[in-house]
């Protein structure tokens, strides 16, 4: 068996590793990434790059659709669906070859295969070991489905969903978290007739309640039917049709059934348990310095129990370079990170709920919510929605949270303004450009110094 090694050994290409790859060249390690399919993981493949193509290619066909709403005539004759994937795949093919690229000028050194931890230094790559001062396992994650529901045919994952050769007509969506709502987004703007069956009885069940109540309005007048705190008891299909059974007794039927409810940890079959990495319901147990029950090797993104987002996967990445480095980076307040849910209407926040919040500083939290009728970028593009700010006792900011069109684009103050802990009174003494939709971030901090401007109704 041929071997090789370097300081730092990643295990997995993706959001997590390639960044904790990159970080630890910087810092002047040799580095090895191991990476079974290609560089960027389900992120740029199967992820957040192409879902927001297709997102985007859904709003353009919006604004086709409405343009005789602000006095452009234009005619809207429908969605030619392999335009569509040739514009999704042009992007993830730049931003691939770009990537590739960047790992390439660092001088790390790219091993195509599926490796599996052999020590708490080794991966087995093939019939090669690979070995490392430090390890870092970096899997992702895939899409889980539910007992009993068996993916293929007209049933399913997201990853099929972003090739479908053609829009449905009638779309059953399983879940009503993040991917769901998303889907069901695009496939509405489509010109699908969506269906939307969430457990839980409201749609993005883990962001503020209020704002789930403003999505699920936009989503009713966009005629997205959301079925919540039902569960599916029984799926069958046939040639024509996929056939779902409802606990209320409710029975729909629809072209594709897209089962949305959530992803697993890719840790199996890969020698974690055998090496004495511990493993939770699949999920890596780790400290919060993400370092694992075996010394010298650490975990990062999906993997890690918490949020299954990119941008976290970057953070921790970077952070466990810096660990093995010795620099001694803060820990991450997973709280601190920023969330979007790229519909339409988009959702971002940060912080806490204000459920989280009252349960964490008692009843004297206050909260705020500025509608955005009252703003007049808002009013221009036609959205609707809404900035609410929860505030401690103290009078720092510890939760946004934030429903309308491109509110996605305002989260990185909305992030500063918890995770340095800003006084909402302090912050209102700065001004937002006019018009933008900042400002309701702006008029919202000002009704909560006791100073609001144009709040409307």
């Amino acid at each position: 068996m041929s071997h090789r090694s370097a300081d730092v050994v990643v295990l997995g290409g993706g959001s997590g590793g390639y960044a904790a790859a990159i970080r630890s060249a910087e810092l002047g390690r040799s580095v090895i990434l191991i990476e079974e399919n290609e560089l960027g993981g389900t992120c740029l493949h199967q992820g957040c790059i192409p879902t927001k193509a297709l997102l985007h290619s859904a709003e353009v066909a919006d604004s086709a659709r409405t343009a005789s709403q602000f006095g452009v005539d234009v005619t809207f004759d429908g969605v030619d669906l392999e335009k569509v994937l040739s514009y999704q795949n042009t992007i993830v093919t730049r931003l691939h070859k770009g990537l590739q690229g960047l790992v390439d000028s660092y001088g790390i050194t790219v091993v195509n295969g599926r490796g599996r931890l052999v020590g708490p230094n080794g991966v087995e790559v093939d019939d090669e070991l690979i070995t490392g001062g430090a390890v870092v396992l970096a899997t992702g994650s895939s899409p889980k489905t539910l007992p009993g529901i068996g993916i293929g045919g007209r049933v399913v994952t997201s990853d099929q969903a972003l090739v479908l050769p053609s829009v449905p007509k009638k779309a059953i969506i399983l879940g009503g978290g993040v991917i769901g709502v998303e889907f069901a987004s695009v496939w509405a703007s489509f010109g699908a007739s969506v269906t939307i069956v969430e457990a839980m009885p409201r749609l993005v069940p883990n962001e503020d309640e209020t704002i789930s109540k403003y999505l699920e309005r936009a989503f009713r007048r966009r005629k997205i039917t959301a079925k919540t705190g039902v569960r599916v008891t029984e799926v069958t299909q046939d040639a024509d049709a996929v056939s779902v059974t409802l606990g209320s007794g409710d029975i729909l039927d629809a072209d594709v059934l897209l089962v949305a409810v959530g992803r697993g940890p890719n840790t199996a079959s890969m020698g974690y348990e055998e090496t004495g990495v511990m493993l939770e319901k699949g999920f890596v147990v780790t400290s919060d310095r993400l370092r694992t029950t075996v010394p010298n090797v650490f975990a990062v993104g999906d993997i890690v129990p918490g949020l299954q987002l990119a941008h976290r996967g970057f953070q921790q990445g970077i952070f466990v370079a810096e660990e093995i480095a010795g620099l001694r980076p803060d820990v991450i307040d997973e709280t601190g990170i920023p969330r979007v849910t790229y519909s339409h209407p988009e959702v971002a926040s940060v912080g806490l709920t204000e459920t989280a919040a009252r349960e964490k500083f008692g009843e004297n939290v206050e909260t705020v919510t500025y509608d955005l009728a009252g703003n007049g970028k808002s009013q221009i593009l036609k959205t609707s929605g809404a900035v609410k700010l929860v505030v401690a006792p103290t009078g720092v900011v510890v939760g946004v949270h934030m429903v309308g069109d491109r509110v996605g684009e305002l989260i990185g103050e909305a992030q500063l303004l918890y995770n340095f802990e800003v006084d909402a009174a302090q912050a209102a003494k700065f001004v937002h450009a006019h018009p933008t939709q900042g400002e309701a971030l702006g008029e919202a901090l000002m009704a909560v110094a006791g100073k609001p401007l144009h709040v409307h109704g």
